[in-house]
């Protein structure tokens, strides 16, 4: 069922099948002018934009989904449950934390840990493990093997806490290889409507050697992993 939403003032046939989602809209006004033609802005309210256009001749919309798992949580559920998206994948920024993961590299999110609460929502009687759907990993991880993009796929964890004062060395120990805010609420969403997602993320930032990218660096360099998730979206 399509219908216009507080967050989201999309009209019915506005939105693409499947949905690229950074969390910042200018991220999304960028992969918007620079991959899509025939490109139609759908949304601006509190200026997350959403654009759908075409690329290769086949539609695709992109989405900002703002930062935290409150607003990836807000946005993705709208998505797949009142306009009927089918397939999400997030293209974020991520902090590393493992050594061997370095600024520019790609992690695809085979799973996404968390300290959050967020599947209290769902009255489990235990902890639930979310994960990405598999066909879209797979085809991910094809597409950057056939660019040559340097790559990881494994946990990543999403934090409540950007500014965390107790440090991600357990999370290290454990083998999850970057840190980002919003993939778990994403696969629990995406399980929970039945449908498909994917957290695709570039390093932004090494904590475990204090490097980082500029702001619009963020904005507009992510290109390699843009890319890739355009080429997926036009598999499925």
């Amino acid at each position: 069922m399509n219908m216009t939403t507080p967050h989201n003032s999309a009209k019915p046939g506005d939105i693409a099948k499947t949905v690229l989602m950074p969390g910042d809209p200018l991220r999304a006004k960028f992969v918007a002018e620079t991959y899509l033609s025939d490109v139609k802005c759908y949304n601006e309210v509190r200026g997350m934009y959403g654009f759908t256009g075409r690329y290769k001749d086949k539609p695709v919309s992109v989405q900002g989904h703002g930062m935290g798992m409150p607003s990836i949580g807000i946005y993705t559920y709208e998505l797949y449950n009142m306009y009927d998206v089918d397939n999400i994948i997030r293209i974020g920024s991520a902090g590393a934390i493992r050594e061997d993961v370095k600024i520019m590299d790609v992690v695809f999110a085979m799973g996404a840990c968390t300290d959050s609460n967020y599947a209290h929502q769902y009255g489990m009687p235990g902890t639930y493990a979310p994960i990405a759907t598999y066909e879209l990993l797979e085809k991910a991880v094809h597409i950057a093997d056939e660019k040559g993009q340097k790559h990881f796929v494994g946990n990543v964890l999403s934090a409540d806490i950007f500014y965390n004062q107790l440090g991600n060395e357990p999370w290290k120990e454990m083998g999850v290889l970057a840190v980002e805010m919003e993939a778990a609420a994403l696969y629990m969403n995406a399980a929970r409507a039945r449908k498909n997602a994917l957290c695709m993320l570039t390093i932004s930032d090494e904590i475990h050697s204090g490097k980082e990218l500029p702001a619009h660096d963020r904005q507009v360099s992510f290109t390699k992993m843009m890319e890739i998730a355009l080429e997926l979206a036009i598999s499925l």
